[in-house]
C-alpha cells in the first residue's frame, strides 16, 4: 500500500501546463476540416467539389471515391467467434470518407485541406452533394421490423451479429418446474462519451523514411497503430504515433476514428503536415456512443426464494459501422458475468447486435458490464417484490459463499475471489438499511418519495486482447530512471503511481523515477492499452517483475564490490547488507557506479501474463423524489468494494466515485435522443445533452472489504469500472422503489424531471 501525497501529473494539468494534440503545431501545416452529411441514409448521386476547389486557401479536396482505391481495408471487429449456430459476424464495408451512400447522419462525405481552418471550413461550404433521401432506420423496433429496408446489403434483416451461451435446453426445464417466474424488460439508453478533450490529429508524412507521423489521443500505442496499420494496409513500423496527454478516454480513445485515416492520406497527397481539431458537435455525432441495449430477462425460482434458472436476451444497437470492440463487449461481457454473484443451476444468453442509421456503438466505461449487472439484479428486486422478501435478504441467500471461491459459473467462467456476504452485510450496516422505513416516513410528512435500492455485482477486470504485457525500466545517463509501459493515461494517475511502485520495491526516492507511456523512441515493448480496468494490474505486474530482476542483477554487483558471496547478502530497504555484518551498499550507488556510455547493466524488461480478476462490491443508493416536480436527489451513496489490494487507497476511492458518478448521469439525464423519421441527433449540444455535475451526490460512504486477487502478483483487482457497473442496477433499485410507492409500475432511465413527473402523473390518472 502506498500513502497518498498527491498526483504528480496534477501540477502539470491542472496549471494549463498539458500537451495535449491541439497544443502542437507543425511549420507549414495545413488544417483540415470535414463535411459532414446532414442525412441519416441517403445515396451520394454527385459531389461537386469546383467551387470549393477554387476557394481562398484551399490546397486539397478529398471525397470517398478517392479512397474506394482497393488500398483501405474496413476495420476488423475484435468479435470473431462464431455465433449461434456458427453465425459468422457481418460486417459492412466503410471506407474513410462516404463512398455512394451515407448511412447516419455526421458521416464524413469529403475532407477540405486549407491554409487557415477558417478557410477550410468556409470551403466545404461550398461543397454541392446531391443526395438521394432513403428512409432512416432508427431504433430496435424499425430495424427489425419484417418489412425494413437493410441498411446494407450485406446485413439481411439489419442483424449483423447473433449470439448465445448457456445451456438453453436445461434452463428451459427450470423455468418449466419452477414455482415462480419473474420477467422484467428495461433499457440501457444510448449516452456520448463527452471527454473534455474533443478529438485531434496532426499528423506529417516523411517522403525520404515513408515514415507517416501522427499525434493523437489515444489509449495506448499497440492498440491504435495495429488498427491504423491494418485499415491502410500498411507495416506498423511505417507509423510513428507520438503519446500525448488525453483530456479524457472512457473507452472512446482506444481505436482510430476513420477521419483520422483520411487526414494521414491526406497529408502524404498534400505532403504537408495536417492539423486537425474537432468541434463539440462533431464529437456529439461522431464519437463511440455507448449503450443503447434493450435488455430482456426471465428469473426463476423455488418456493423458499432459491435462484434455478435465468434467461436473458440483449438487443444491442451497434450503430451504422461496426467499431472494433463494440460488438465483443456487448456479447463478452454478458456471458462473463451472467449470473453475477448468484449461484443459479442454469443460464442462457441470447444476444443480437442490430444495425441502424446512427454513429455506431464502442466500447464505453463498463463496456457490457453495467447491463449484465442490471438485468440481473432488476429481475432480483422482482423475485423480492414477489415474495415479499427483503432485497439485500433475498440476494444474502442466494450469493456465491466465499469459502466456494475460486468459482466457475455455469458460463464457465472462473472467478477468482469475493465475500459476497459480508459485502451485503458491510453495506446493510453502513448505509443504514434497516432504518430506512423510518426516513421514509419523515419524508413523507415534507411531500416527498423516497426510495432505496441495491446492487451486488461480480465484473471482469483485465484481459485486453494481448498474450502479455511487458514493462522497461531504464537507468538514463541523466541521473533520471525512466518506466516505460504501451498503455496511456486519461486520469488513471500513471505517472504517480508506478514511480511510487516501483521506488517503493527498489527503495529508491521516487521522485527520480520518470514513467513515458507509449514512447516512440523507447523500447519496442508488447501490452494493452487502458482499457478494462486493467493498467495498475498487468503493467504493476510487470514492473514488479522488473524489479525483482533488478534486485537479482544488482546482487552479483554488490557481490563484487562488498567482496562476499551473493549467497551471504541479502536485499532491504534499498541496500544489500552483507548479513550478520554492518557491511552493505546503496543500490543507488550500484546504478550510479555502472552508469556510462552504453546501455546500463540493470536495464530491465519485465513481463507478465494477460491478467484478469474479477472486482465485486455490494452498493446502496438513497434518493428523494420531489412529485411536484420530478426532481430526483440522491441522498446518499454507499459503495462497499472489493477491488483486491489497493495499490494507492486514495487515488482508489476517486476510481470508485467516478465510476459510479458515469452510471449517475446515465441513469438521471445522459441520452443521445435521435429524430425517429429523420434520423437527426436531437442531443448533440450541452444545451440538450445533460451531464452530471459535482453535487448530484449528496453523500458518499466509501468502504473497503477487500481480498487479494490470486492471479497476478500485486493481488490487485482493478477499480475503473466497478462504480460505473454497481451503480447503475443500484440507482435504478432506487429509482424505481421511489416511484413504486407512488404507483408506478413501469419507468425506462433516463429519470429526467420531465420524465419522472409525467409517470407520477399517470400513475394517478
Amino acid at each position: 500500500m502506498i500513502p497518498y501525497t498527491g498526483r504528480r501529473e496534477d501540477q502539470r494539468l491542472v496549471t494549463g501546463h498539458g500537451q495535449y494534440t491541439s497544443d502542437f503545431n507543425l511549420p507549414g501545416q495545413l488544417h483540415a476540416c470535414f463535411l459532414r452529411s446532414d442525412y441519416a441514409h441517403a445515396r451520394i448521386v454527385s459531389i461537386d467539389t469546383t467551387a470549393a476547389k477554387a476557394a481562398p486557401g484551399v490546397r486539397l479536396i478529398l471525397t470517398g471515391a478517392d479512397f474506394a482505391t482497393g488500398q483501405f481495408k474496413t476495420m476488423i471487429p475484435m468479435a470473431q467467434f462464431p455465433g449461434r449456430g456458427g453465425f459468422k459476424i457481418r460486417v459492412p464495408e466503410r471506407l474513410p470518407l462516404a463512398h455512394k451512400k451515407v448511412n447516419f447522419g455526421g458521416e464524413a462525405v469529403a475532407l477540405v485541406l486549407a491554409d487557415t481552418a477558417e478557410q477550410a471550413r468556409d470551403a466545404t461550404e461550398l461543397i454541392n452533394v446531391d443526395y438521394e433521401d432513403l428512409p432512416a432506420i432508427i431504433g430496435f423496433d424499425r430495424a427489425l421490423a419484417p418489412d425494413a429496408p437493410a441498411v446494407h446489403e450485406n446485413v439481411p434483416g439489419n442483424i449483423t451479429f447473433d449470439w448465445d451461451y448457456g445451456d438453453e435446453a436445461k434452463t428451459n426445464e427450470l423455468f418449466a418446474r419452477a414455482d415462480h417466474v419473474v420477467k422484467a424488460v428495461m433499457e440501457s439508453p444510448r449516452v456520448a462519451p463527452t471527454p473534455m478533450e474533443p478529438r485531434a490529429v496532426v499528423t506529417s508524412y516523411d517522403k525520404g523514411a515513408d515514415l507517416y507521423t501522427v499525434r493523437c489521443e489515444h489509449q495506448g500505442l499497440p492498440a491504435i497503430r495495429g488498427a491504423i496499420a491494418q485499415i491502410m494496409g500498411l507495416d506498423q513500423a511505417k507509423l510513428r504515433m507520438e503519446f500525448v496527454d488525453v483530456g479524457g478516454a472512457f473507452g472512446a480513445r482506444t481505436s482510430p476514428y476513420l477521419e483520422y485515416i483520411a487526414l494521414i492520406h491526406a497529408s502524404k497527397l498534400a505532403d504537408r503536415p495536417v492539423k486537425w481539431v474537432s468541434t463539440r458537435s462533431e464529437d456529439f455525432l461522431n464519437d463511440g456512443h455507448g449503450r443503447a441495449i434493450r435488455l430482456d430477462g426471465e428469473l426463476a425460482l423455488d418456493k423458499t426464494g432459491r435462484f434455478l434458472a435465468i434467461r436473458t436476451k440483449w438487443l444491442a444497437d451497434t450503430g451504422a459501422y461496426h467499431s472494433q470492440a463494440g460488438t465483443l463487449t456487448n456479447s463478452g461481457n454478458g456471458k462473463t458475468m451472467a449470473a453475477g454473484p448468484y449461484i443459479v443451476e442454469a443460464f442462457y444468453g441470447h444476444h443480437l447486435q442490430v444495425i441502424t442509421n446512427t454513429a455506431p456503438t464502442d466500447a464505453f466505461r463498463g463496456a457490457g458490464r453495467p447491463e449484465a449487472a442490471f438485468v440481473v439484479e432488476r429481475l432480483v428486486d422482482e423475485a423480492a417484490l414477489l415474495l415479499k422478501m427483503d432485497p439485500l435478504e433475498l440476494r444474502r441467500k442466494n450469493a456465491i459463499p466465499k469459502e466456494a471461491m475460486p468459482y466457475t459459473s455455469v458460463t464457465g467462467t472462473v472467478f477468482d475471489s469475493a465475500d459476497f456476504r459480508g459485502m451485503i452485510d458491510a453495506t446493510e450496516r453502513e448505509s443504514n438499511w434497516k432504518t430506512f422505513p423510518a426516513r421514509r416516513a419523515e419524508a413523507a410528512k415534507r411531500g416527498k418519495l423516497l426510495g432505496i435500492g441495491c446492487g451486488v455485482f461480480i465484473e471482469p477486470s483485465g484481459g485486453g486482447g494481448v498474450p502479455k504485457d511487458e514493462a522497461a525500466v531504464e537507468f538514463g545517463k541523466d541521473g533520471r530512471i525512466v518506466l516505460h509501459i504501451v498503455a496511456g493515461a486519461s486520469g488513471q494517475s500513471h505517472e504517480t503511481i508506478f514511480p511510487q511502485m516501483v521506488g517503493q520495491w527498489l527503495g529508491i526516492d521516487p521522485g527520480k523515477i520518470d514513467l513515458r507511456a507509449g514512447d516512440p523512441d523507447g523500447p519496442t515493448l508488447i501490452g494493452g492499452p487502458s482499457i478494462g480496468s486493467r493498467t495498475a494490474m498487468s503493467a504493476g505486474s510487470s514492473f514488479k517483475a522488473a524489479s525483482d530482476e533488478i534486485i537479482r542483477k544488482g546482487l552479483d554487483l554488490a557481490a563484487n564490490d562488498l567482496e562476499a558471496p551473493a549467497a551471504d547478502i541479502e536485499f532491504i530497504n534499498g541496500k544489500y547488507v552483507v548479513k550478520g555484518t554492518d557491511r552493505s551498499i546503496q543500490l543507488t550507488d550500484i546504478i550510479e557506479r555502472h552508469r556510462g556510455a552504453g546501455k546500463h547493466p540493470l536495464d530491465t524488461v519485465g513481463v507478465s501474463g494477460a491478467q484478469r480478476a474479477f472486482p465485486s462490491g455490494a452498493h446502496v443508493c438513497e434518493i428523494e423524489v420531489d412529485p411536484d416536480t420530478g426532481v430526483c436527489e440522491i441522498v446518499s451513496y454507499t459503495a462497499v468494494d472489493d477491488i483486491g489490494r489497493a495499490i494507492n487507497p486514495v487515488m482508489a476511492i476517486g476510481q470508485v466515485h467516478g465510476g459510479v458518478v458515469k452510471s449517475v448521469g446515465q441513469v438521471f439525464g445522459e441520452q443521445v435522443v435521435y429524430d425517429e423519421e429523420t434520423g437527426q441527433m436531437l442531443s448533440g449540444s450541452f444545451m440538450d445533452y445533460t451531464m452530471p455535475r459535482a453535487g448530484c451526490i449528496r453523500e458518499f460512504r466509501i468502504a473497503d472489504h477487500s481480498i487479494p486477487s490470486p492471479n497476478n502478483a500485486l493481488g490487485a483487482k482493478g477499480a475503473g469500472e466497478a462504480g460505473t457497473t454497481g451503480a447503475l442496477p443500484t440507482c435504478m433499485s432506487a429509482v424505481l422503489d421511489a416511484l413504486r410507492s407512488a404507483g408506478v409500475k413501469q419507468f425506462d432511465m433516463p429519470a429526467t424531471p420531465g420524465r419522472v413527473w409525467q409517470a407520477l402523473q399517470a400513475a394517478r390518472a
